[in-house]
């Protein structure tokens, strides 16, 4: 039983973060959608823009999430003894932020389907990361566990959040030389 609610929890947070990547992504098209002039193209981009997110979000991230949760919570019932392990405690730090970073995605989904646009296209790509991070520091940290020598993990993990800022600086220079 262990290892079916294991594959299902691994599904449903392939699942989550897929939800979560794209979202980002279509907030940063309905932001830039804003910018267009012909008002006839502008609405017919923004209402399927909406269609698409709120299809998305209701359709696969929230549920993805739940599940994934539930299926873990599911493995914790199963073996309790893992929350005694200190990499799982740091584990957990990660997919609290994870959450909390979901649940601002819901934010600003409800804003934009409200046509509140209170964000900027640039904001939204930086903030797109943020799982990014997230994905990588749980991987090695589930995968290396008790070997992983913690003072090379964090300067890894501030490493990455370097690469992904200058790749962002680089595509933005690339970007604005097009335009």
């Amino acid at each position: 039983m262990y290892l079916y609610l294991k594959a299902l929890h691994v599904i449903f947070v392939i699942t989550w973060f897929a939800g979560l990547f794209y979202i980002v992504r279509l907030f940063v098209y309905q932001l830039e959608n804003q910018k267009k002039e012909n008002e006839i193209a502008k609405r017919a981009v923004a209402d399927q823009l909406k269609l698409m997110s709120k299809r998305l979000w209701m359709i696969i991230t929230w549920p993805s999430m739940i599940l994934a949760a539930s299926f873990a919570i599911g493995l914790l019932v199963l073996n309790p003894a893992i929350l005694n392990q200190p990499w799982f405690h740091v584990k957990l730090v990660f997919v609290i932020a994870l959450i909390g970073y979901h649940l601002y995605c819901h934010k600003i989904y409800k804003n934009l389907q409200k046509e509140n646009y209170k964000y900027s296209p640039k904001f939204m790509r930086l903030f797109n990361e943020g799982p990014t991070l997230v994905l990588f520091s749980v991987i090695f940290l589930v995968m290396l566990r008790d070997t992983l020598n913690w003072a090379f993990g964090v300067f890894g993990f501030l490493g990455l959040a370097v690469l992904l800022m200058l790749g962002f600086k680089t595509y933005q220079r690339f970007r604005n030389r097009k335009h």
